[in-house]
């Protein structure tokens, strides 16, 4: 039995993709990590990425966007992927937070150096900041990344969270978004709310416009 696999054993198992630079994926993945503490579930992390989702859709962005998901966005998730291949799948959560405390609590923004000081935060060598312009895993990384989005559909972005369905199967979304993240009863509800809504048959979607940024101050 793998380590993961013991970690969910009697808990209910989510599974979670993040690309560390979404801040909105940053927001789901705290309430989930609050829903690990009100309710019997363990989240297994994984890695999806912006710049993958959207290489094919640079031209359709604006300049700003066409260069940050052309080029800067993609040194964070290949430091995670070797990150993975080279330590284990269990470093994901903890390297998640360090480098999403960094990132988006702090600020601090997800340049080469902060993510040099993330890695140190959580013991993992500064010499996977090698991978950082080029990656022998990048086989990986977008084999993680199609794991997901085959999921949902090429239409989302990140965070997708998958969940047990009413069969037993998992049912995935994108999302929830939501600011600030829930706590206490609050995440619980939300996450009752998920399950009740992946148990319907045909259930699709529920959304409407977004009226506020990302608000990190109960984090």
């Amino acid at each position: 039995m793998s380590e993961q696999t013991a970690q969910t054993a009697g808990k209910t198992p989510v599974d979670f993709w993040f690309d560390p630079l979404c801040p909105w994926a940053w927001m789901t993945s705290r309430w989930v990590l609050e829903v690990e503490k009100v309710r019997d579930i363990k989240v297994r992390w994984h890695l999806m990425s912006l710049a993958v989702l959207n290489e094919d859709k640079l031209d359709d962005l604006p300049e700003e966007y066409r260069e940050f998901l052309g080029t800067k966005a993609w040194g964070p998730v290949r430091v995670v992927i070797a990150a993975q291949e080279e330590h284990g799948p269990e470093v994901l959560g903890d390297l998640y937070t360090a480098l999403g405390t960094r990132f988006h609590n702090q600020g601090e923004g997800p340049g080469k150096e902060i993510v040099a000081a993330a890695l140190k935060d959580v013991g993992l060598p500064e010499s996977l900041l090698d991978h950082w312009d080029e990656t022998p895993y990048e086989p990986q990384l977008r084999a993680s990344h199609k794991e997901g989005i085959d999921k949902v559909g090429q239409e989302v972005g990140t965070p997708v969270i998958a969940v047990p369905g009413s069969d037993g199967e998992q049912i995935a979304f994108f999302g929830p978004v939501v600011t600030p993240a829930p706590k206490g009863d609050e995440a619980g509800k939300l996450w009752d709310g998920t399950l009740m809504v992946a148990s319907i048959p045909g259930f699709y979607e529920i959304k409407r416009t977004r009226t506020k940024g990302p608000d990190f101050s109960n984090l």
